[in-house]
């Protein structure tokens, strides 16, 4: 090392002979600086990647609860699994029926639009579906307010059809795709069960997702069939229908989020009554799901974040062994510096400016890695994940504060030595 390259003055123009002589400090060891970085590169790209594949989990279920509406109040039937607990369950409650729905709507304020829904799994099929058999949706004209549907082609049916049960169908996205392929399917027709139903409209693609929400069941909402409420009642209607409820379901949109939790109390409070606290309903608020998805999330970030720190603090530690192995080896350097006047505060800068520049590279190394990692995480396991700027700064961050801590006290012992002491060490 030059005099004139490890003189310090202090002054902001020497930062750059500090900084190129801290660079080349470390090429000088290629392999111990490569393997010193490595815990910073896995700390940081194990912080990106689980954020990322969180991240992407998480946003598609607040995607779907979006969906399903922050103004919207679904009520959904627990239907029994056999006949002893229906049996038992009808000692208490009738189940859900239009007599509630008509209950509500009358004592719910600021509803503006509703139905109620009887849904059906069918037995059979024509023409017959390439992948799963669709579920059928009776519903009213008002779903498609509701639930945000949008007829990609075709149109919905009307009020009128609805009351006339009219045996006229619109297929989802995926129905369409399983039933009739590439074809168009308008004006043509499906036979469920033992009706058929002519296709009069295509609704556009849905937001899924793989497991329950908060009482509603995992289902693809692509693969369904929606047709008019007392078409789906009087044309589908089975033997095994007399142990169901006679719906399933009820949607309801208020005027304003605000009353959600108000509307939600109230509604709670009406179905109790009716069904003598049986507990066969589930009430879902969207509007809650997604304030308490976004709270989880938040927890979630925290955990993971905990979590892959230990890593980085694995590569500190890694830091700190390495610079008080630097300092054993430098002490004669260090003990010329302080003899020509270089004082304690300039020997700490030059270690941490070393410190630094190792974090700093292992931060953005394993900036790259983690992006890597989750895009192959996703495409190998077929989850979704996002690269959030908030996880690729949060982790930058921590590595280089992680560093610097861990090279403070390197730096403390280099610029404690004794100058004459250093100056004869061997």
């Amino acid at each position: 090392m030059s005099v004139t390259a490890g003189r310090i003055t202090g002054s902001t123009s020497d930062y750059l002979p500090e900084l190129r002589l801290g660079i080349d400090n470390l090429r000088a060891h290629k392999l111990r600086s490569l393997l010193t970085m490595l815990g910073m590169i896995f700390g940081v790209a194990a912080v990106v990647a689980m954020l990322s594949i969180g991240a992407g989990a998480q946003q598609e279920v607040m995607s779907f609860i979006e969906q399903l509406g922050v103004r919207n109040l679904i009520v959904e039937a627990r239907e029994s699994a056999d006949y002893q607990s229906l049996q038992k369950i009808r000692k208490i409650s009738p189940g859900l029926t239009f007599q509630d729905f008509r209950v509500i709507k009358a004592n719910l304020e600021g509803i503006t639009a509703s139905t109620a829904r009887k849904r059906f799994t069918p037995t059979k099929m024509l023409p017959r579906p390439q992948s799963d058999v669709p579920v059928v949706y009776g519903v009213s004209p008002e779903y498609l307010t509701i639930a945000n549907l949008r007829v990609a082609s075709g149109r919905f049916f009307d009020e009128r059809e609805t009351e006339a049960g009219a045996p006229l169908a619109v297929l989802g996205e995926g129905a369409a795709a399983s039933v009739f392929g590439a074809d168009d399917p308008i004006g043509r027709y499906v036979k469920v069960n033992d009706q058929w139903f002519q296709v009069i409209g295509v609704a556009g693609p849905q937001l899924t997702v793989q497991s329950d929400v908060a009482g509603i069941p995992a289902q693809d909402r692509n693969n369904l069939i929606y047709v008019p409420l007392f078409a789906a009642i009087f044309r589908l209607e089975d033997g095994q229908s007399q142990y169901k409820d006679e719906i399933d379901g009820i949607y309801l949109q208020l005027q304003s989020s605000a009353g959600i939790p108000a509307g939600a109390a109230l509604l709670r409070g009406l179905l109790n009554v009716s069904h003598g606290e049986a507990g066969d309903f589930a009430i879902v608020s969207p509007a809650e799901l997604l304030a308490e998805q976004r709270r989880t999330q938040r927890i979630f970030e925290m955990v993971m974040v905990a979590i892959a720190s230990i890593s980085l603090l694995v590569g500190g530690i890694g830091i700190m062994n390495i610079m008080l192995a630097s300092v054993m080896e430098r002490t004669r350097e260090i003990g010329v510096r302080r003899a020509i006047g270089a004082k304690k505060r300039d020997v700490i800068r030059q270690f941490l400016i070393e410190t630094t520049i190792i974090s700093l590279a292992g931060g953005v190394m394993g900036v790259i890695v983690g992006v890597g990692l989750s895009q192959l995480i996703g495409y190998l396991a077929g989850w979704s994940t996002i690269v959030t700027t908030t996880s690729i700064v949060l982790a930058f961050f921590v590595s280089v504060a992680i560093g610097l801590v861990f090279g403070l006290y390197p730096a403390a012992r280099a610029a404690n030595l004794d100058p004459v002491k250093a100056l004869h060490y061997e």
